[in-house]
């Protein structure tokens, strides 16, 4: 056997050019770090003490993300033999009743053979009521003691299932969920969990970034659970995140069950277990999908409560000097803990050319050519190894506006080092208030009043005194604080924006086609997009002459069959060309005879990825490296595709007309693609009939090869076709 191919199978290098871009990183952070100690001014020696560390800090992070990241482990799922007890234990408290339903619907219908629990801290009869409606089996307990952890405790004692599956009330796991994770477990009765990333759904909240009409789309911990994962993974350090996870009941009974001591039960839990010898997993497939914090009040708490576990567990365990652990192992929790000390680094930075702007002290003794040329190298390079450590998922200039918006909250969670004991707080991820965002965000208002008014007293102060700053303090400074005014002015701006959101339910950008009638008027074929369990939009032929609270009715499309629904108009939406005036969309809400109607709806929505895959959607971007070697990059997918409309069309032998849709890209260099619910054969000629507001026409061309996308309820297929032929119908 080739063990060095083997060992390259397992695990994803970061490449020739990367490790030399690290070597010069290394050799040049030396050259200028020694060469700073140096410099430091005598006359204010606690402020340049002060710059300093924030630099040395700066440096032995990058250290330890280097350490993290140098190696990525590549996992591929055993399979999974039949037989296994397995629970699944989805903790509630306070979660709304809709939100929870939607991941019991998907958590049912698994593939894997088990046993689903809904435990409800909230102890209350209309969840009670629900589980038995869904046929899923309910707890709940007469007091919260130890919250989260205390609750999945107490289930632990009401069921004898040797591997537990845990996710939170709004996380719905995928079909395959357990089918890919288990076979780890299986295999191996040294691994304790299998962790898998925590992915969302609602692609507008406060951690994602997408411009419209793009296809990039980025979140905050795309990086986390993206590469830093498997990096410590490589190390057996990979831990577990309270959700979309499977755990070994004989390990968790070594250890007493779930860490009770702190509010990070899942980090506090993972120490424990990597202490006794146990492995981990860490299967690096999205296989479940939940709702991201919508705004920045619910988003800073929780950053707020992850950052105070952290410290508590630091407190109880030592992680460095913890027994047990590997020295990788201390590396790898001492990496994910010390994170949080970057909101004092940040802060410090923040304030640092304000406090030399107004009172002309320097914290380096010289400001000579000398400095730029060993700063300026430094600076660049940590930016740039930054962005291919990260594989295109760093994101440097998000990543620091991000920095801005957090830095009070990771520094106010540091201080939990010093507190015995916390409450535990439940995230809320709905919607804030405008007011409560002023209120959260006042240290960012702070930094960009400062930084404002610092820019041109410090202008004033250098052109009226003559010994207030030398030229090239004054500049740098003035620069300085000009980027952190322009941070912290877009963190602001996309904080009040996302509190003004006013849409309570996620509609997913999926297009299916649908037949539709109109106040009981002649039967239409309109395509669906922006859709929830709540409501949706057609578009198509649309009379002009409607108004809002007509009567809709009709069939949607759904992989699994046609689904009868019934609705009532809520608005129009018109077209927004100057010269054309007509009604480009009806929305519409639904409106349900029973939960049952709904709950076919839901289980297609939810626990899928179908958004990505149709829109043609990725986290990641290109890295310095790949734009200058002209590569486009792993997991870069094609141009997005912006119109689908909705088509009719017959498989050969049969005289059913069926619903599909069909792409119509903007640019003809671009392929049209064909959406079905049934497989259609390499290289056939298609025909079909398509409708749009304005025309119906008929279409032949040839198709190429099917992809196929998994759906919770049945597959779709995608399939681009060539020789795209349109006629137009008189």
């Amino acid at each position: 056997m080739d063990h060095s191919a083997a060992r390259q199978h397992d695990h994803e290098e970061i490449g020739p050019a990367r490790k030399l871009l690290t070597l010069t990183f290394l050799a040049i952070a030396i050259w200028y770090l020694s060469w700073r100690a140096g410099t430091l001014n005598p006359d204010a020696m606690a402020f340049s003490l002060l710059i300093y560390g924030a630099e040395l800090f700066g440096f032995m992070t990058a250290l330890l993300h280097i350490f993290m990241t140098w190696r990525l482990k590549c996992r591929v799922s055993p399979p999974v033999p039949e037989g296994l007890r397995v629970a699944v234990f989805i903790p509630t408290f306070d979660e709304s009743e809709d939100l929870v339903r939607n991941t019991l619907i998907a958590a049912l219908h698994m593939d894997y053979p088990h046993e689903t629990w809904l435990l409800d801290d909230g102890n209350r009869p209309s969840m009670r009521a629900q589980a038995e409606e869904l046929g899923v089996r309910y707890l709940a307990r007469s007091d919260n003691t130890h919250a989260k952890a205390g609750n999945l405790n107490h289930a632990l004692a009401h069921t004898d299932a040797d591997f537990i599956a845990v996710f939170d009330a709004d996380h719905a796991p995928q079909r395959h969920f357990l089918e890919r994770t288990l076979g780890y477990l299986a295999a191996d009765d040294k691994v304790a969990f299998v962790q898998t990333p925590q992915d969302f759904f609602n692609l507008d909240s406060y951690q994602h970034r997408q411009q419209p009409g793009r296809r990039a789309v980025w979140t905050e911990q795309s990086l986390f659970f993206r590469v830093i994962q498997r990096g410590k993974d490589t190390w057996n350090a990979a831990f577990f995140c309270g959700s979309c996870a499977v755990v070994r009941r004989s390990a968790l009974d070594r250890i007493g069950g779930f860490a009770t001591e702190t509010v990070t039960e899942d980090l506090h839990t993972s120490i424990r277990l990597h202490k006794l010898g146990y492995r981990s997993v860490y299967h690096p497939e999205s296989l479940a999908f939940g709702v991201a914090p919508s705004s920045v009040v619910p988003f800073l708490k929780q950053r707020i409560r992850w950052g105070q576990g952290a410290m508590q567990v630091w407190r109880r365990e030592g992680v460095l000097t913890a027994r047990g652990l590997t020295l990788a192992q201390r590396l790898n929790y001492f990496a994910s803990m010390v994170t949080y000390f970057d909101g004092w680094q940040k802060a410090i930075f923040y304030l640092a050319p304000v406090v030399v702007l107004v009172t002309g002290v320097m914290p380096i003794s010289t400001l000579s050519m000398e400095f730029f040329i060993r700063f300026v190298p430094y600076y660049v390079l940590s930016f740039w190894l930054f962005e291919e450590l990260g594989r295109g998922y760093g994101r440097t200039v998000i990543t620091e506006q991000y920095n801005m918006g957090r830095f009070a909250a990771f520094a106010w969670a540091t201080l939990a080092l010093f507190r015995r004991r916390l409450p535990f707080s439940v995230t809320h991820k709905g919607h804030s208030r405008v007011r409560d965002a002023y209120r959260y965000f006042t240290p960012q208002f702070l930094v960009l009043m400062l930084n404002a008014v610092a820019l041109p007293l410090g202008l004033a102060l250098y052109i009226t005194l003559d010994d207030h700053l030398p030229l090239e303090g004054a500049v740098a400074n003035l620069f300085w604080a000009s980027l952190n005014m322009a941070l912290a002015l877009s963190m602001v701006w996309f904080t009040l924006n996302r509190a003004d959101q006013r849409r309570s339910e996620y509609r997913f950008p999926i297009p299916l086609p649908a037949r539709i009638h109109i106040d009981g008027g002649a039967e239409l074929l309109v395509t669906v997009d922006d859709i929830s369990s709540a409501g949706c939009r057609f578009y198509g032929p649309l009379p002009e002459s409607l108004e809002i609270g007509t009567p809709v009715s009709g069939e949607i499309a759904l992989p699994s069959g046609n689904w009868r629904f019934r609705a009532r108009t809520a608005s129009q939406i018109a077209s927004k060309r100057a010269e054309e005036h007509y009604t480009k969309a009806i929305g519409c809400e639904f409106q349900w005879q029973n939960s049952a109607e709904r709950d076919a709806l839901k289980l297609f929505l939810y626990g899928s990825d179908l958004q990505w895959h149709l829109h043609h959607l990725s986290e990641r971007a290109r890295t310095p490296l790949e734009r200058l070697t002209g590569r486009r990059g792993v997991g870069l997918r094609a141009p997005a595709l912006e119109h689908w409309c909705v088509m009719t069309y017959q498989i050969t032998g049969s005289s059913d007309s069926l619903l599909g849709l069909v792409s119509l890209p903007p640019d003809e260099q671009i392929t049209h693609q064909l959406l079905t619910f049934q497989p259609l054969p390499q290289g056939a000629l298609f025909q079909g009939r398509l409708s749009t507001r304005t025309r119906h026409a008929r279409f032949s061309a040839r198709t190429g090869v099917s992809q196929t996308l998994e759906s919770p309820i049945a597959p779709l297929y995608l399939t681009p076709v060539s020789a795209f032929e349109l006629e137009q119908e008189t």
